[in-house]
């Protein structure tokens, strides 16, 4: 399972650019950017929040929960029964 990052899509259909967005949230723009291509482990939820006041949008708006496919070989041991 994962969860997916949509920033890039929120942001598209806002039209608004990195730059401005790093300006209204206060966060840097390598931060920023990190965030819009997913190469995070983890969001506060302050930062989580002030991007969704920025982008008027909802916390589901940018983050989607995608489950692990049938015999992927990235899903965890099933728990011991007993």
């Amino acid at each position: 399972m994962a969860i997916i990052l949509r920033l890039d899509r929120v942001m598209a259909d806002r039209k608004i650019s990195l730059n401005d967005l790093s300006e209204k949230v206060g966060i840097a723009n390598v931060n920023l950017s990190r965030i819009k291509t997913g190469k995070i482990s983890a969001v506060r939820f302050s930062t989580l929040s002030s991007l969704c006041e920025a982008l008027h949008c909802q916390p589901g708006d940018l983050l989607e929960y995608q489950p692990d496919e049938p015999g992927d070989s990235a899903s965890p041991d099933p728990a011991p029964k007993g």
